[in-house]
């Protein structure tokens, strides 16, 4: 398999933790700085850095916030040849699109 990309590999990152049961998106963290900042955009919720690739996201209540991380971290590793952080920012309740 080729080498992704930057942009490639935050994007691939990002379909892979929005593809997790329970996330019901990404998240900037409080001031929006997680994010990849590419030519004319930014993958919000994904920061890949040589130390490592940081996750944040938004879980759906009710979940298991842990098993939603545990998931992300398990679909977002093997894409990855750093460590991979998972935080859970927020927790949105159904119907709510704040």
């Amino acid at each position: 398999m080729s080498v992704l990309q930057e942009h490639e590999l935050a994007d691939a990152v990002a379909a892979a933790a929005l593809s997790v049961a329970g996330v019901v998106a990404l998240n900037g963290g409080e001031f929006g700085e997680i994010a990849t900042y590419l030519p004319g955009r930014k993958v919000v919720g994904v920061r890949i850095h040589a130390d490592g690739c940081d996750v944040h996201i938004t879980a759906e209540y009710p979940s298991d916030v842990h098993a939603v991380a545990r998931g992300v971290l398990a679909v977002v590793q093997p894409l990855i040849t750093v460590p991979v952080s998972v935080t859970v920012e927020d927790v949105r309740f159904p119907g709510d699109k704040s």
